[in-house]
């Protein structure tokens, strides 16, 4: 009898081993390719050599120990790769202006490696405005003296995470894909339809791709925007806009939920839409809409930061000298994920202000100040919640009472809060 001959699969190299890069990575290994990860971290190459995931996210602790990754500092690994996924994060400046700098740097290394004779699949999954590919990295390649279609080929598919979600991770959720040529398209959906199990889209030109995962992140970003401007008008007018919102839930259709908080963090929300107004600024065109949700959004830590100083004013306490405590460090429930998180601000602010912050995260015990939750209440006169951590939302009204915390501001509107006022304790969520 004989035995079918095993197809080898081809070198897979991700650039960038953070939370869009090394699912990727791990996953494509466990689907039976060869796959390197390059990273200029040496503390992330030192633990994902041990199988050790540097990243506290269910997918990855789960299948790390089982994917093979050959993971390194060393760029030189590149010219092995049949297909290079660029994984690299794109910031916005203190001016909230794009840096594309991580994307050049990446593009730039490749150009220094890259196998002409294998043709080369580049897929960049970083977020980038549309535009980017055309006028910025295919031209970095062109002037290394590469040409895309002859030497490689290159598309885009806009990375979808959404860490610590249980349900939708690397191996389940949709993906769009866009490519420079026909044989570069197909390609890119040979090689996703065959590691994630979920349709891949194929959009008619690269330029559509890139435009993509800008509308999904603008979209949720200018929806919050919304919910927290009515939050802070339901305020004045004595309305409970999260009720409002399970109100309007009801309808079935024509409605979708979003809900109010202290601030907007995670690296695609607050950044995105910036990447879009500024190329249409450069095209001509003024997105007055997104900027004025970026505005609303940027505001809530300010806003919040007010609510404590209200609320301290009623029992006569200024916010200097007072010891408030905060809940939570990064940006999202249940992730040890700080990216664009609002709660640096509100500490600046309530420096600024000359108050005593005291700060407790249990994914980041090496930045908080002390060293569990009781020893927080205990040092704390008022509360300040950033973060939903599942730790933070199961504590009681008694809890607050028995330290003694006399303000407590809800920043995700996640506590208990007829209970908390039970306790003659103020309490104030976002429009809550």
């Amino acid at each position: 009898m004989k035995m079918k001959k095993i197809m080898k699969k081809e070198k897979v190299a991700v650039i960038g081993l953070g939370y869009v890069g090394l699912p990727l990575a791990v996953q494509a290994s466990l689907k039976g390719y060869e796959v390197y990860g390059l990273d200029n971290d040496k503390q992330k190459i030192k633990k994902i050599k041990k199988n050790q995931s540097p990243i506290q996210e269910k997918f990855l602790i789960k299948n790390i120990h089982q994917a093979k990754i050959k993971a390194t500092c060393r760029s030189s690994v590149l010219k092995k790769a049949d297909i290079i996924l660029i994984c690299v994060p794109t910031p916005v400046d203190k001016n909230f202006y794009p840096d594309l700098k991580p994307v050049r740097k990446a593009v730039e290394t490749i150009t220094h490696h890259l196998n002409s004779k294998n043709k080369p699949l580049i897929v960049i999954e970083s977020t980038i405005n549309p535009g980017v590919s055309e006028e910025v990295v295919e031209p970095i390649f062109r002037e290394a003296g590469y040409k895309v279609g002859r030497d490689y080929e290159l598309s885009h598919c806009p990375e979808r995470i959404n860490p610590g979600d249980s349900r939708w991770n690397v191996t389940n959720i949709n993906r769009v894909v866009g490519s420079f040529t026909k044989r570069g398209l197909q390609k890119t959906l040979n090689f996703y339809k065959d590691i994630i199990d979920a349709e891949i889209y194929p959009m008619k030109s690269i330029r559509e791709a890139e435009a993509v995962k800008i509308i999904e992140n603008s979209f949720r970003d200018i929806n919050i925007a919304f919910v927290n401007e009515l939050a802070k008008s339901f305020d004045k007018l004595n309305i409970d806009i999260v009720d409002v919102i399970q109100g309007a839930s009801t309808k079935p259709f024509a409605f979708m939920p979003h809900w109010p908080s202290c601030g907007v963090g995670g690296h695609c929300i607050p950044v995105d839409p910036y990447y879009l107004i500024e190329r249409a600024k450069q095209a001509g065109f003024n997105h007055k809409f997104l900027k004025t949700a970026r505005e609303i959004n940027n505001s809530m830590p300010e806003y919040t930061v007010e609510l404590m100083q209200n609320s301290l004013n009623e029992i006569k306490k200024p916010l200097n000298g007072t010891k408030i405590g905060i809940l939570g460090l990064s940006y999202k429930a249940n992730v040890d994920d700080l990216r664009e998180t609002p709660a640096f601000k509100i500490i600046d602010l309530l420096k600024k202000q000359k108050a005593k912050v005291l700060t407790f995260d249990p994914y980041f015990p090496q930045l908080s100040d002390v060293k569990n939750l009781k020893e927080l209440l205990r040092k704390s006169e008022a509360i300040l919640l950033v973060t939903d951590h599942k730790e933070f939302k199961s504590i009681e009204a008694k809890d607050f009472q028995r330290y003694k915390i006399k303000v407590i501001i809800d920043g995700k509107n996640c506590l208990n809060k007829e209970e908390i006022k039970r306790k003659k304790i103020i309490y104030k969520g976002i429009g809550h």
